[in-house]
């Protein structure tokens, strides 16, 4: 691993808009059934109405210029196998000294901006509340960190990129934030470097296994109780849902991620809309302007790796979903916090969220999606000050940096 820390400057260059305009200039939309709303997947008019913004309208250079205003680097990290990989990153530290370092991992389809609305509010100084020194990474393949090379690069590899970002910046104890990939990625953290380097970890997305008959009885026996539990039974025909209706994105991208890839990187039409119905599917009916979807595709549009290259990560930690994307992983006693939201689509019972690890703080939440951080931000940073503060189960985990 690399000993210094190169500032980040993101500055798309001009050939590659001009690319991008002569591509939306020459869609080819299909055809759409009567009536058909969301029911075959994003309506017609939709996808008309942005790809004119995106190509006669949204302002890149503006966005590029807020982009710039955070404070962005990259630095090399050397991965057991595969070589170096240089990797992007945000680092906004608190003007408190004791402030906690917070790790934050983005999934998918999301990136290290989706931490932008919270920043402010994390690292604000106060004697009521802690504060963060707050570091964002993107992904390997995602965004502007570069991306493996070669298969195999699965759960392990990427907690050992997360857990060596944290220890060069000097953090050699840390807490973690992640929903989504961000989540599954925190259990292999949580299994791997546990206690030694991260202290605890909130999810907004704690979904792990089922219930085993064996390894979890009472778990399992409780599902006999469904026809007389209608919290339960709500909560399986949600996961029910999903599964049936929500999932045809994950088969594809967990067996086939190399077709979908040609897509993906030619027709930037494609990428829009194979990712904004995730978007408006997965959150809790959050009011997406044009700006904001179209900032978004660009970042993957405009990655370093390029718009297929993330998509891997569901081939490799599902192992071309032969198994869960949990492999190897097990229950932690490493300190967990849980925060339910209602609009999040990939929901299981709340019980088995014990499956996870040693929950020590959980909040329910009246609003909200799958992107938490960017939907409701001062919920989800709340739960990080209440679990994390004076009064909260997590406090002092990190030795010498309560936050205040």
């Amino acid at each position: 691993m690399s000993p210094w820390a190169k500032p980040f400057i993101l500055d798309v260059p001009d050939a590659d808009l001009e690319l991008l305009h002569k591509k939306l200039a020459l869609v080819r939309f299909p055809d759409e059934l009567e009536d058909a709303g969301w029911d075959y997947g994003v309506p017609l008019a939709d996808m008309k109405r942005l790809v004119t913004h995106w190509r006669d309208s949204f302002g890149w250079r503006k966005a590029e210029r807020e982009i710039n205003a955070l404070p962005q680097f990259t630095t090399d990290i050397e991965v057991d196998g595969f070589g170096t990989l240089n990797i992007h990153y945000l680092h906004q530290k608190s003007s408190v000294e004791n402030a906690i370092p917070l790790l934050f991992v983005h999934g998918w389809p999301g990136h290290f901006l989706e931490v932008r609305k919270m920043l402010p509010i994390l690292t604000s100084p106060s004697p009521d509340h802690p504060s963060f020194h707050v570091v964002a990474p993107s992904l390997p393949g995602f965004g502007f960190s570069e991306a493996p090379s070669k298969p195999g690069f699965r759960g392990p590899q990427y907690a050992e990129v997360l857990n060596k970002l944290m220890l060069f910046l000097g953090y050699d104890e840390y807490v973690y934030q992640g929903g989504d990939l961000g989540h599954s990625l925190g259990v292999y953290v949580a299994n791997l470097y546990g206690h030694k380097h991260l202290k605890a970890w909130l999810s907004n997305m704690p979904v792990y296994r089922i219930p085993s008959p064996i390894w979890n009885p009472l778990l399992f026996l409780e599902l006999l109780t469904v026809p007389f539990n209608k919290r339960l039974a709500e909560q399986l025909e949600s996961a029910k849902r999903f599964q049936t209706s929500g999932m045809g994105y994950f088969v594809v991208q967990t067996t086939v991620p190399q077709t979908l890839g040609y897509n993906l990187a030619d027709s930037p039409v494609g990428l829009l809309a194979w990712i904004y119905e995730k978007l408006c599917k997965a959150s809790d009916h959050y009011p997406w302007s044009d700006d904001e979807v179209i900032e978004w595709i660009s970042i993957y549009w405009f990655s370093r790796a390029g718009p297929a290259a993330n998509i891997r990560i569901y081939y490799e930690l599902t192992g071309q979903n032969s198994h869960d994307m949990f492999e190897g992983t097990k229950w932690t006693s490493v300190p967990l916090g849980v925060s339910y939201f209602p609009g999040e689509p990939v929901r299981l019972p709340k019980s088995w969220s014990h499956l996870i690890g040693k929950i020590v703080f959980e909040s329910e939440h009246v609003a909200g999606g799958h992107f938490a951080a960017v939907e409701q931000p001062e919920k989800l940073a709340g739960d990080l000050r209440k679990m994390f503060g004076k009064a909260g189960p997590a406090f002092g985990v990190v030795p010498g940096k309560d936050g205040y």
